[in-house]
């Protein structure tokens, strides 16, 4: 039987309803006449507090609440991938086809298609004894993404029949005997899990592999390990939502998570229209068919922001445990901790820095601590990660705000957007002097050996370099560049083309969009070999004709060399080494002459 209450009070997103007896803490609640979607975030005495997931215009006191006795869930099983859902994991495609435009209040629809069917293909065989995480079957969702059905978790026992076929993701599957019990088991494909519950897995793993974006500053300099989690914070307008629709197009991630939460619809939209259109460069199938779109955009009710934090990591999660590679993108953490703000203060709670509530930085943390590489569940030990990228949105891009203090914490990596590249047309407008990783140690095995042994060596350098710049550009604003030696005018030239030609990448360039880790290497190693060939020269041949070199023409084009044509680069090397041996070899002769 169903426990109803009725409402106290109502303060926008906020409902006070009396005469709930046993309700726990974040149970769903249905309020209202229309039966809004709420959960409960307090319990004092008597008095329950609901935070309310849809616009409560109208509601008002005396109304009912019924509570439902669940914690807020996320439906799992076959249909996710391709699907786009509201914080709350309603089917926004579905609530189009069935309302229109607008998403009625109230609306309660099956968050995965009941009548679709599947074709399911066992793994396990009959009188085969399984535990939590062991895969049953496997159902080919997309053309990039295998479902595996897993026993879920808290259940074991020995299969007494598995059934081949067709079928709906509530249909019986498999059937256990479990130990103690004298009723089989039914299990389906479908599951529900809590969102504010982590998924359990066997054990935490080091982390030793990056997560490949194809965005140079990223990989080369400032990289995020698989299972890692990085902050990108920068003010309006720097690119945030550029980097991270980057990053969900190109990461060699197997399934990408992207929660657009509490942005512009319009960011969103071009999420919608470009994936489909766009090809996976390993597959060559379209990229919507391994991404999951959570849509709660600013003209969607503030508190379902946070919904849709925890409604985005929970499906991360459950691919992950499934033994993918899988990467989540968070734009933006600020519109989420700004709902927690104002729930806060409706709540009447102890306000903490600028406003934010005292558990700010512990709700953060409890996020960004659901990355990781692990041990899934299960008796075939898959080893799977989850990366966590977010985008930090602080007021004028002040870097001193509560959120992204408390984020940079916790978080490993630090991609720090700047407007001044911005407006200089400098994308992505990453500052290398402020961002920084904590996964380069981790990951320089890997590079070493999968790449090139003097990768990290190369990548040391060539930042030394651009400190160096920043250091020389402010001597030459106070005395000139006539001042500085033919040694520092070198630096700052080979920064120049560190940053022109390595730095700065087209997003919509169908070549330089994206790049591999041999390319950038390569792209790189040249541009050093520049640097070192001329340091050389520097005593013995004027500045100037030293960089009057032909192939430094080709080295600015270095980025449009397409994949499959790296065999150029040797050329252009050979080009450059052909032209510092003319300059040795002329200036032999003329110290020849000269005795």
């Amino acid at each position: 039987m169903k426990i109803k209450g009725k409402i106290m009070k109502v303060s926008g997103p906020l409902v006070v309803a009396t005469d709930l007896p046993g309700v726990k803490m974040y149970e769903v609640v249905r309020v209202g006449e229309e039966g809004l979607i709420g959960e409960v975030v307090e319990l004092k005495g008597d008095h329950v507090s609901i935070q309310v997931y849809e616009e409560t215009t109208g509601i008002g006191p005396g109304e009912i609440v019924v509570a439902t006795g669940q914690p807020l869930s996320v439906e799992l099983g076959p249909g996710l991938v391709t699907s786009i859902y509201d914080g709350i994991q309603r089917p926004l495609e579905i609530i189009k086809q069935k309302v229109g435009d607008y998403i009625t209040r109230g609306i309660d629809l099956p968050k995965i298609n009941r009548e679709k069917k599947w074709k399911f293909v066992p793994q396990a065989k009959k009188g085969e004894k399984v535990n939590a995480g062991d895969v049953l079957g496997e159902v080919k969702e997309t053309e990039l993404v295998m479902h595996k059905i897993m026993v879920p978790p808290g259940v074991e026992g020995t299969i007494k029949n598995i059934f081949e076929g067709e079928f709906t993701v509530e249909d019986t599957i498999a059937e256990l005997s479990v130990e103690g019990e004298k009723q089989i088991k039914k299990l389906c494909m479908l599951q529900h899990w809590p969102v504010r519950q982590a998924r359990p897995y066997r054990k935490k793993l080091t982390l030793e592999e990056p997560l490949i974006t194809g965005t140079r500053v990223i990989d080369t300099f400032f990289p995020i390990a698989k299972g890692g989690t990085a902050c990108i914070p920068g003010p309006f307008g720097s690119g945030k939502t550029v980097v991270l629709h980057q990053l969900a197009k190109w990461s060699d991630a197997d399934i990408i998570v992207y929660v657009g939460c509490g942005e512009r619809g319009n960011e969103m939209t071009d999420v919608l229209l470009e994936f489909p259109a766009l090809k996976d460069p390993l597959t060559g199938e379209s990229l919507i068919k391994r991404t999951i779109l959570i849509a709660n955009t600013s003209n969607m009710p503030v508190a379902a922001r946070e919904a849709s934090i925890y409604t985005g990591i929970t499906l991360a999660e459950y691919f992950r445990d499934m033994g993918y590679r899988v990467a989540l993108m968070a734009d933006s953490t600020s519109r989420w901790a700004e709902a927690l703000r104002e729930m806060s203060g409706r709540l009447e709670e102890m306000p903490g820095e600028e406003g934010y509530p005292a558990y700010l930085a512990s709700r953060i943390a409890s996020f960004y601590e659901r990355a990781g590489k692990v041990t899934c569940l299960g008796s075939d030990q898959r080893i799977a990660s989850l990366s966590i990228v977010g985008a930090v949105s602080p007021p004028g891009g002040d870097l001193a705000d509560p959120v992204v203090q408390n984020t940079l914490r916790i978080v490993k990596v630090f991609w720090g957007l700047e407007d001044r590249l911005a407006y200089m047309r400098h994308f992505p407008a990453i500052n290398w002097l402020r961002s920084y990783s904590l996964y380069v140690d981790n990951i320089s095995e890997y590079m070493e050996k999968e790449v090139a042994p003097d990768f990290i060596k190369m990548r040391d350098e060539a930042l030394k370099i651009l400190q160096k710049v920043a250091n020389l550009e402010e001597i030459v604003r106070l005395v000139g560049l006539e001042a500085l030696s033919s040694g520092d005018r070198l630096i700052l030239e080979m920064g120049k083309t560190i940053k022109e030609d390595f730095l700065h990448q087209h997003a919509f360039d169908e070549v330089d969009t994206y790049t591999s880790l041999k390319k950038q290497y390569r792209m790189l190693k040249i541009i050093m070999k520049l640097y070192y060939f001329v340091q050389e020269l520097l005593d013995k041949i004027p500045f100037e004709q030293l960089m009057e070199l032909k192939v430094r023409e080709e080295i600015s084009k270095m980025k449009f060399i397409k994949e499959k044509e790296l065999n150029r680069f040797e050329e252009i090397e050979k080009e450059l080494e052909k032209e510092i041996k003319m300059k040795k070899e002329s200036l032999e002769k003329e110290s020849v002459l000269s005795e």
